[in-house]
C-alpha cells in the first residue's frame, strides 16, 4: 500500500469524524406529526437535509400529551378514562399500520403491547385512588416514546441507519427554581455508552422525557419537547438545531391577535430570551441555554411551509428596519402597589416588599418605581394576587399602624405589553413610539418598566385594552407611519373619479427602499346606498367600484367597524355620496378617532348644531377635511383658513362657485338657445344627473354658507337669499318631464342676455356675502372688469376681501367642475391627513 493510500479502518474513522463534524438537529413538534401522512412528510424533510448525521427530536402526536394527563386524573379520581385510552390506542395504531401495512418494523406489535401496559397502569391508579409523582411522569412522556417509534418506522428503521433513542436512557437532569437542570458530564457518559451500542449516523430521539439523578422518570415540563432538542443539539455536538412548528418562524407578533404580523429573519440569542421568557409561543424559555453556552445556531421553520427560510437565532442578529423585534402579551395579572409618604427615602422598601413575596410564592412579572419613591408598583398573576397582597400587608404591618404606608391596593384584570429588540439599545424614539402607538389606540398606560440593557420595554395596561394596545404597537414598528384603512362611500362619479387616481397612485406610494416614506394606502371597503364590498386586507381600486354589484346588503355599523380595524393605526371614511344621512354620521366618526374626507356639501351647509358637532370632535378626535365641497380642487378653503389663522379679518366673498353654471354663462352668448347648452353640459358631466339641483342655486348657497362658516359667522342655509333659474312650473315635475320641457327657460334667459347686452354688460351667477353678513345667490350683470367676465369655460373664481386685501382682493381661480378634478381635491385631502400622520409620498 502507498503513502497516498488510506486503510478501510482510517476511512471510517475519517468518515465518522467527518459526519460528526456536520451534524444537524432536527426537533418536530406535535402539530408536525398529527398524522400518518405528517410523519411521511417528516421523512422527506429529514431525507432532503442531505448530511450525513442527523437527530430527530421528536413530541408526542398533536394533543396527547392532554389526553395521557387526562386520563391519569380521570383515573386517580375514579372517573372514566377508557373512552379517551381507546381513542388514543386507536388513533397511533391507525398511523403505525398505515406506515406499515405488514407490520414489518414490529411497530403495531409493540404499541398495542405499550397500550396494554397503560392501561393495567391506569386500572392500579384508579384502584388506589392516587398516583404517584413518577408514575404522572411516566404516563405524561408516553407519548414522545410512542411518537420515537412512528417516525423511526416512517423513516425506514435500522436498515436506513437510523436509530431510537429513549431519552430516559441517558438524559439526567435535577429540578431547579428555573426549571430542570442538566447534569451534563452523567449525561454525556451515558450518551457516550449508548452510542457504542447504536453506532448509527442518524438518530430519532424522544423529546420532553429524562430521570433524575435516583432513576426516577421525570419530564422537562410542559412544551419540553424544544428543550429537550437544543438539549440533544448540545450532546451531539450539532451543527445547528432546527425547530420545526406550524408556523414560517418567529413573528412580530401573536397572528391570531395581530394579522399583520411579519416573520422575523433573523434574531439575537437575547433577543429571543426576552421573548420565550416572556410569554413567545414558539420558544420554550429554556431552549436558549444550551444554544447559548456552546453557540449553537438555532432555526426555526414551518413544517407545512419548508420553503420558507424561517428565523435564524445566533449570537447577533441581522439589522432589521424596526428597532424592535417582537412584542409579547401575557395575560390574567394584575398591579400589586404599596404606597405611602413614609416610604420616601427609606433604605431596604424594595427588599422588604419582594421579600415578603418571594416567602410566599408570588412570582412577579414586572416592577415599577417612580423617582418620587411614593410608590412602588409590581405586576403579579391574577391567581397570586391575594396572596401578594397579604404578604406585603403583613411584611409592612408596623408601617401601616404608624400611618407611613397607607395600604396595599391590588387592580385587577392587567396585561403586559413588551417590546424588545436589540435595535432598541441606544435609539432615540423608541418608548415614544410606542407610547404614541397607544395612545393612538386609546390606551391607557397603569405602569412602566424599561431595563437598563434597553432591550425591553413593558408596559401594564388594562386587559380589556390587551389586543387594540399590541395590535396598535405592531402597527406603530412594523407598518408604515401613514398606514390608512380606508372606506369609501358613494363610487358614483367622483367615487369612480378617486378609485381611478388611487389605482394609478399606489405603485408610487410603495417605496421598499424607504419605507419611512411610504404611505400604504388600503382600500379595504367600498359602499353605495344599497351594498358594500369588505376586504379582510384591501381592494383593488381598478375592480372595487363594478365587484360592489357582488357585495353584501350594506350595514353601515359594521361598514365602519371594519374600516376601523384594530390592527390597523388609523381609519379614514371617504364620502363621495352627497347624502344627508351619511353627513349625520360625521360627529360619531370623529369622535372614534376615524379621519373623515368628503366632497359632501351636506355637513358644512347643514344645521348648524351638527356643524358645529363635527367641528368638535374634529378637534380632539379624527381629522375632518373638506376642501372639494366649494371648489372642487381648487384650495379655496386652505386659502381662507390661512388668512383666517394668520389674523386677518373676512369682509366680504364674492365669486363664480359653480362651474357647471360658470361654463353655462360663459358659453351663453344668444347664438344658441339656453336649453341646449344645459342639455350639453349634462352630455359632458358637467352637472348633476338632475341639472336642476345646479340651475336652482342651492348647491352655491351651501358653498357660501360653508365659507361663511369657515370664517366664523353662524350662517345657515335659509339665511341665504336665493334666485332660482328654474322656472316654477318646472320645480316639481319629474326629471324626464323637466328635460321635456327644458326650452321653457330659453324666452326667459334671452331677455335677461338682451337687457344686459343692452348695458354693454354680460350676465354672471354670483355668490355674495357682504361685510353686514348679508349672503345672496343670484343671476347680475358685473361690470366690466369684473374678473368673472374673463374667466375660462368651467373656472371657479372665488374673490376674497379682508383687511389686508381690502382694495385689491385675493382671487382663486381654476376648474371648478368635472368629476376629476374634484376626485383630485378630495385625494389633495387624503394626502394632507397622510402628511400629518408621517407620510411624505
Amino acid at each position: 500500500m502507498s503513502l497516498n493510500e488510506s486503510s478501510p479502518h482510517a476511512e471510517d474513522a475519517a468518515a465518522a469524524v467527518q459526519a460528526a463534524a456536520v451534524c444537524h438537529a432536527h426537533k418536530f413538534g406535535g402539530s408536525s406529526l398529527a398524522s400518518a401522512a405528517h410523519y411521511r412528510h417528516v421523512a422527506r424533510l429529514l431525507a432532503e437535509d442531505g448530511v450525513p448525521a442527523q437527530i430527530a427530536v421528536v413530541s408526542a402526536m398533536r394533543g396527547t400529551t392532554d389526553s395521557l394527563i387526562g386520563q391519569a386524573h380521570a383515573a386517580a379520581g375514579g372517573h372514566d378514562w377508557r373512552d379517551a385510552w381507546a381513542a388514543l390506542a386507536d388513533r397511533h395504531l391507525a398511523a403505525a399500520r398505515e406506515l406499515d401495512p405488514a407490520d414489518t418494523s414490529g411497530t403495531a406489535t409493540w404499541l398495542e403491547d405499550a397500550f396494554g401496559a397503560l392501561r393495567r397502569q391506569l386500572d392500579a391508579a384508579a384502584d388506589a385512588r392516587r398516583l404517584l409523582p413518577e408514575e404522572a411522569a411516566t404516563i405524561a412522556g408516553l407519548g414522545e416514546v410512542w411518537s420515537s417509534h412512528l417516525l423511526h418506522t416512517a423513516l425506514g428503521g435500522e436498515a436506513q441507519g437510523w436509530a431510537c433513542l429513549d431519552a430516559r436512557e441517558v438524559l439526567v437532569v435535577h429540578p431547579g427554581e428555573l426549571g430542570a437542570g442538566v447534569d451534563w458530564a452523567e449525561s454525556r457518559e451515558r450518551l457516550a455508552v449508548w452510542r457504542q451500542a447504536h453506532p448509527q449516523p442518524r438518530v430519532v430521539v424522544t423529546g420532553y422525557v429524562a430521570r433524575d439523578a435516583e432513576g426516577r422518570v421525570t419530564t422537562l415540563g410542559r412544551n419540553g419537547s424544544d428543550y429537550s432538542g437544543a438539549i440533544f443539539a448540545a450532546l451531539f455536538d450539532a451543527r445547528e438545531l432546527t425547530i420545526w412548528t406550524d408556523v414560517d418562524g418567529v413573528l412580530s407578533a401573536d397572528p391570531r391577535m395581530v394579522p399583520d404580523a411579519v416573520c422575523l429573519s433573523s434574531m439575537s440569542y437575547a433577543e429571543a430570551c426576552e421573548l420565550a421568557y416572556f410569554g413567545a409561543k414558539v420558544l420554550h424559555p429554556q431552549t436558549m441555554a444550551p444554544a447559548m453556552q456552546r453557540g449553537l445556531p438555532l432555526r426555526i421553520r414551518n413544517t407545512l411551509n419548508p420553503a420558507a427560510p424561517g428565523t435564524l437565532i445566533t449570537a447577533e442578529s441581522q439589522a432589521a428596519a424596526s428597532p424592535v423585534k417582537g412584542l409579547t402579551l401575557v395575560d390574567d395579572l394584575a398591579v400589586l402597589e404599596l404606597s405611602g409618604a413614609g416610604l420616601i427615602g427609606v433604605p431596604g422598601t424594595a427588599e422588604r416588599m419582594f421579600s415578603a413575596l418571594h416567602r410566599a410564592g408570588v412570582s412577579v412579572t414586572m416592577i415599577s418605581q417612580g423617582s418620587s419613591e411614593h410608590s412602588i408598583c409590581c405586576v403579579v398573576r391574577a391567581a397570586q394576587a391575594g396572596a401578594g397582597r397579604a404578604a406585603v400587608e403583613a411584611a409592612f404591618a408596623d408601617a401601616r399602624a404608624d400611618g407611613l404606608v397607607e395600604g396595599v391596593r391590588v387592580t385587577p384584570e392587567i396585561a403586559v405589553l413588551a417590546a424588545v429588540g436589540d435595535g432598541m439599545v441606544g435609539t432615540p424614539g423608541v418608548a415614544a413610539r410606542l407610547l404614541a402607538g397607544l395612545a393612538q389606540a386609546r390606551v391607557n398606560i397603569r405602569a412602566i418598566a424599561q431595563g437598563a440593557s434597553e432591550r425591553n420595554i413593558s408596559v401594564a395596561i388594562a386587559r380589556a385594552d390587551a389586543q387594540r394596545g399590541l395590535r396598535a404597537v405592531h402597527a406603530a414598528f412594523w407598518l408604515s407611519p401613514a398606514t390608512l384603512s380606508v372606506g369609501l362611500i358613494g363610487p358614483g362619479n367622483v367615487g369612480r373619479a378617486l378609485l381611478e387616481q388611487f389605482a394609478d397612485a399606489l405603485p408610487r406610494f410603495a417605496c421598499e427602499q424607504r419605507p419611512e416614506r411610504q404611505l400604504d394606502l388600503r382600500l379595504r371597503a367600498v359602499a353605495d346606498s344599497k351594498r358594500m364590498l369588505l376586504a379582510a386586507r384591501q381592494l383593488d381600486p381598478a375592480t372595487a367600484a363594478d365587484a360592489l354589484a357582488d357585495g353584501e346588503a350594506l350595514d353601515l355599523d359594521r361598514f365602519v367597524a371594519h374600516v376601523r380595524a384594530d390592527h390597523l393605526p388609523h381609519a379614514m371614511i371617504v364620502d363621495c355620496s352627497g347624502s344627508n344621512a351619511i353627513a349625520e354620521r360625521y360627529p360619531e366618526w370623529l369622535a372614534a378617532g376615524i379621519h373623515v374626507v368628503t366632497p359632501n356639501k351636506q355637513a358644512g351647509s347643514g344645521p348648524l348644531a351638527r356643524y358645529q358637532a363635527i367641528r368638535a370632535a374634529a378637534r380632539s378626535g379624527g381629522q375632518f377635511r373638506y376642501e372639494a365641497t366649494v371648489g372642487a380642487g381648487l384650495p379655496v378653503i386652505q386659502t381662507l383658513r390661512s388668512l383666517i389663522d394668520t389674523g386677518d379679518e373676512l369682509t366680504e366673498v364674492e365669486g363664480v362657485l359653480s362651474g357647471t353654471l360658470a361654463w353655462l354663462f360663459n358659453r351663453f352668448d344668444g347664438s344658441q338657445p339656453f336649453s341646449e347648452l344645459v342639455r350639453e353640459a349634462h352630455r359632458l358631466g358637467y352637472t348633476e344627473p338632475d341639472p336642476r339641483d345646479d340651475l336652482s342655486g342651492t348647491d352655491v348657497a351651501r358653498k357660501l354658507v360653508i365659507l361663511a362658516r369657515e370664517a366664523g359667522r353662524t350662517l345657515s342655509l335659509q339665511d341665504v337669499e336665493v334666485e332660482s333659474l328654474v322656472p316654477e312650473a318646472l320645480r316639481s315635475v319629474s326629471r324626464d318631464e323637466f328635460f321635456a320641457r327644458l326650452g321653457e327657460m330659453d324666452a326667459p334667459m334671452q331677455a335677461r342676455f338682451a337687457h344686459a347686452q343692452q348695458q354693454g354688460l354680460g350676465l354672471r351667477y354670483l355668490a355674495q356675502l357682504d361685510r353686514d353678513g348679508k349672503a345672496r345667490v343670484r343671476l347680475v350683470t358685473p361690470e366690466a372688469s369684473h374678473a368673472s367676465l374673463h374667466s375660462q369655460l368651467t373656472d371657479n373664481l372665488i374673490q376674497f376681501r379682508t383687511r389686508r386685501y381690502a382694495a385689491n382682493p385675493l382671487v382663486v381661480q381654476g376648474p371648478g367642475a368635472g368629476r376629476d378634478v374634484t376626485a383630485a381635491g378630495v385625494f389633495g385631502d387624503i394626502l394632507s391627513i397622510a402628511q400629518t400622520l408621517g407620510a411624505r409620498a
